[in-house]
């Protein structure tokens, strides 16, 4: 039979296009900008991809680094305070947003002796009927401009300047009928904090 090729064809052989080409130095670019290559290795993986005609040429280049995988997408911390409240404090870790909604019983976020790593949080507070209430160390510095105070009001009691290298809350929602309170360790909770630090 004619036209028909005397042997088949590897995928390794088939021609790669400007497209993947692109994809490759744009994966090894990274790779160099992650630590994972030095500059004289990218200089000859990016001539050998740009010149690369089939995949056999290509796949080598980026065979011996992890996939490019996107990061998962954070998901917020979200607080129910229901009918009985709920509070979270101690050791955790502070995620990039935060949502505490009031319900009927309150919700108490503290601050004081969680982890955060972050320039900025983002706090959305709902009120409701049970209040949002909020402790943050001192040092730490947040911003309410965007919290309508509804019926309950909003208290922001934090005094202390911001230090360096510590985050910034950026507070929105609003009051409702139980309000928001963002202040620091009262007395009892700063002896609590000093009873609980190793001697």
């Amino acid at each position: 039979m004619t036209g028909e090729p005397s042997h088949p064809v590897h995928s390794g052989d088939w021609r790669v296009s400007h497209t993947e080409r692109e994809a490759v130095v744009e994966r090894l670019s990274k790779a160099a900008a992650e630590g994972r290559l030095d500059l004289t290795e990218l200089d000859g993986r990016l001539e050998r991809a740009l010149t690369a005609k089939t995949y056999a040429d290509l796949v080598p280049l980026t065979a011996d680094l992890p996939p490019d995988v996107p990061p998962a997408p954070r998901q917020p911390l979200v607080l129910q305070g229901g009918l009985s409240g709920i509070t979270r404090a101690g050791h955790w870790q502070v995620p990039v947003k935060v949502v505490a909604h009031g319900g009927m019983g309150g919700v108490k976020l503290d601050f004081t002796q969680a982890a955060c790593g972050l320039p900025e949080v983002e706090l959305e507070v709902h009120g409701q009927a049970g209040g949002v209430t909020v402790v943050v160390p001192d040092g730490w510095a947040v911003e309410t401009g965007q919290v309508n105070p509804g019926l309950g009001g909003l208290k922001d009691k934090v005094t202390s300047p911001r230090l360096p290298g510590t985050p910034l809350i950026r507070v929105s929602g609003t009051g409702g009928a139980g309000g928001v309170v963002i202040r620091h360790p009262n007395s009892w909770e700063r002896r609590k904090l000093r009873r609980e630090q190793p001697r």
